[in-house]
């Protein structure tokens, strides 16, 4: 291949940019072009697309966003809309295309794929729920956003001697929620993939407050309910004063951390080899630190699997 493509789609995920530099980069330096697609499948239909070179991605690797920009597209959705995005990339002679984003993203990829144009998915969401990679772009970083919240709250809930319920991002995958409570030591953890009970956490809460424990952390990932539904239980089960934060979309920016600059920059470059290698319809991953791909219709056949055992661990670590 001598020339192709580049887009973000779906929410926007720290280390987006890394990724699209990386792409950016790597196809300049084994002499191919790149052409950025903006606005995601909304702008592959109505031909937003532009040249880029090596200044294009320059300064970008520390942004958060993307400089592509994104936006949804039910259009793309649609065989029409398909097809349309097809010929607008035949227009600019696009060869293949790299898709970077999360699951909705990868629909999109597995359709163009479907209709014979090559595509690669380069995991790119802070919820971690791509199955065929251990982390997505993203994760990392909204993590440390998380943990960095929880902390002060942390300060605040004891200062007041008050349970705080906060609500993270995770509609269907609670990998947000686990890791943060575990890491910043919640007393309880909330995940859409594993069951609870509301008389056993008050039960849980009461046991803490007759051991001298005056405040507590409920971390709550936003698939579950709201952490105003949730507070609302709590405290007519309990009696306590508890206040909710809700973290929403701060989750999403900032600037990226190191290790999602890197897993960025590596699977970026990685989708541009298998490009040059003439192979479509596949996503990159990282398993056990290495660099991996593996059939893109294949992956989105597979539910996202939370790790149980992480999740035992928090429960275990809470009493």
């Amino acid at each position: 291949m001598k020339r192709i493509g580049v887009l973000t789609s779906g929410g926007d995920a720290p280390g987006m940019n890394a990724a699209v530099r990386a792409v950016v980069r790597k196809a300049i330096y084994h002499e191919m072009e790149v052409f950025g697609v903006y606005q995601g499948y909304h702008g592959l239909i109505t031909g937003k697309i532009k040249q880029l070179d090596r200044g294009s991605v320059g300064d970008i690797i520390h942004r958060g966003g993307t400089m592509l920009r994104s936006a949804r597209c039910l259009e793309f959705k649609t065989i029409e809309g398909q097809k349309q995005g097809i010929a607008q990339l035949e227009k600019y002679g696009i060869e293949g295309l790299v898709v970077i984003g999360g699951d909705g993203s990868y629909m999109g990829a597995k359709a163009l794929t479907e209709h014979g144009f090559p595509c690669i998915g380069v995991p790119g969401t802070i919820d971690n729920d791509i199955p065929g990679t251990e982390f997505t772009i993203g994760f990392d970083t909204a993590l440390n956003t998380v943990i960095d919240a929880i902390d002060k709250i942390r300060d605040t809930a004891s200062s007041h001697e008050r349970t705080f319920i906060v609500e993270v991002m995770g509609r269907h995958a609670g990998d947000i929620a686990l890791w943060s409570g575990l890491a910043g030591g919640a007393e309880t953890i909330l995940i859409p993939e594993a069951p609870y009970d509301m008389n056993e956490i008050a039960s849980k809460l009461k046991r803490s407050q007759e051991r001298g424990k005056k405040h507590s952390i409920i971390v709550v990932a936003e698939g579950v309910m709201t952490g105003s539904k949730f507070g609302a239980i709590i405290e007519e089960l309990t009696g306590f004063d508890t206040r909710v934060s809700v973290l929403g979309h701060m989750q999403r920016g900032g600037t990226p951390s190191a290790a999602d600059r890197v897993l960025a920059s590596r699977l970026g470059a990685y989708a541009v080899e298998l490009l040059l290698q003439g192979k479509g319809g596949r996503a990159v991953g990282i398993e056990q630190n290495k660099i991996v791909d593996y059939d893109i219709i294949e992956a989105l056949a597979k539910p996202h699997k939370v790790d149980q055992r992480m999740y035992e661990l928090s429960q275990e670590l809470s009493i």
